[in-house]
């Protein structure tokens, strides 16, 4: 009875090996031929499709994306990560730069988001947080200018200019909330300069750039 067993399973074992074999030869395993197309990083570069699941890869730095928000941008050469100051910072990066003074100007870089409540506008948003750094008081709206990068409409608040630091946010209305992306320039020797262009300011010139890359929707 025990020998009949044994072969019973034996012969079992044989059908299955059989049909594994069999399917192994009618379906041999063929490379995954995944579509051609390409993911445009924001800096320009692009990744292709891999993997079982076809799916595209992070884009490499410079490089960084922010689910939570739904966008992505490169960041400037030179900036490297830093610490963020405050609670509603999502990141911050700096970069030391020495100037033709015997001083350095430091340029940092923050990125800010704000919830627009339901009760609440972009603009009634961009008002609430659009307080000057020296004053601790609220800006006027007419005050705010406006510009446009990469086919998006910034509303622009300068926050600071006060002892050497100039401090200009750049906000977006994005979906739900509102992005805020400083660019704060310190030691600036002429920062009392009625003539000034901030654009020539290292933090200044770099968030421009940065913008620029700005992808989300």
């Amino acid at each position: 009875m025990k020998g009949l067993l044994l072969g019973v399973v034996l012969i079992v074992l044989i059908g299955i090996g059989g049909l594994v074999y069999r399917n192994a030869a009618e379906h041999p395993s063929q490379p995954i031929a995944c579509p051609m197309d390409a993911l445009v990083c924001p800096d320009g570069t692009s990744v292709s499709r891999t993997g079982i699941s076809c799916t595209f890869p992070a884009c490499p730095p410079p490089n960084v994306s922010f689910p939570d928000s739904n966008i992505a941008f490169a960041v400037p050469a030179g900036f490297v990560p830093a610490e963020v100051p405050d609670a509603a910072s999502v990141v911050a990066y700096s970069l030391s730069t020495a100037s033709t003074s015997a001083t350095t100007t430091t340029a940092t870089l923050v990125l800010r988001r704000y919830a627009i409540t339901a009760s609440s506008t972009p603009l009634a948003t961009i008002e609430q947080t659009a307080v000057n750094g020296a004053s601790g008081l609220p800006i006027s709206a007419t005050s705010f200018t406006s510009t446009v990068l990469n086919n998006r409409r910034f509303t622009v608040v300068t926050v600071e200019r006060f002892e050497g630091v100039i401090d200009t946010a750049y906000y977006l209305t994005h979906g739900t909330e509102v992005l805020r992306f400083d660019a704060i320039d310190t030691n600036v020797t002429n920062w009392t300069d009625a003539n000034l262009d901030f654009s020539t300011l290292p933090a200044h010139a770099a968030l421009q750039k940065l913008l620029i890359t700005l992808q989300g929707q």
